[in-house]
């Protein structure tokens, strides 16, 4: 095989392979400790870990009418029963890191993206759409386009956001909330 051909392969093979994968690259907005001082701006905490019982990952799968993904529950807390929950939903094909601040009544207060890796879809970012869960709870799941509004372009992105807040808010009232 002369050197043209075995470049034109080359070419063909090396090609074939980027337009076969698509690029992901992780965009690090903020670390938990950031997200803890923006969502409660000087507000001490100290982290928690709290391991659910398979009675309990039922029991919020069935309140929220979502998958409990993991058995462990982590974040912060502080002592009047301010919570920052870190927790990780899948958008499209990629997991988004993120925090959600409930206050001491489980009433959301705040939503964080701390690491998004989709490719595109980082809409939900936006301030006034994660606004939108503010001073939800668990008395009501949320529904993406009757409760939340979705963002065209990102619409897995925001309805595995909106699962995850229902979710975090439903473990709040039937775990976090009796912790002493």
């Amino acid at each position: 095989m002369n050197r043209r051909a075995f470049n034109q392969k080359l070419l063909l093979v090396g090609g074939g392979l980027l337009l076969g994968s698509s690029l992901v690259v992780a965009k690090n907005y903020l670390s938990a400790e950031q997200a803890m001082q923006t969502i409660w701006p000087g507000l001490k905490m100290t982290p928690f870990s709290v391991e659910l019982s398979e009675a309990e990952m039922k029991a919020i799968k069935k309140a929220s009418k979502t998958r409990v993904r993991s058995q462990w529950v982590k974040g912060y807390r502080s002592i009047d029963n301010q919570w920052l929950i870190i927790d990780q939903v899948v958008g499209k094909h990629e997991f988004i890191d993120l925090a959600i601040g409930l206050d001491a009544q489980g009433a959301v207060t705040g939503v964080e993206i701390l690491t998004y890796r989709e490719s595109y879809g980082d809409e939900v970012r936006n301030p006034k759409w994660q606004a939108q869960f503010y001073g939800k709870d668990s008395s009501e799941v949320l529904l993406l386009d009757q409760h939340i509004k979705n963002i065209s372009g990102a619409t897995m992105s925001c309805r595995h956001i909106t699962d995850g807040v229902n979710r975090l808010t439903q473990t709040w009232a039937l775990v976090l909330k009796n912790l002493a």
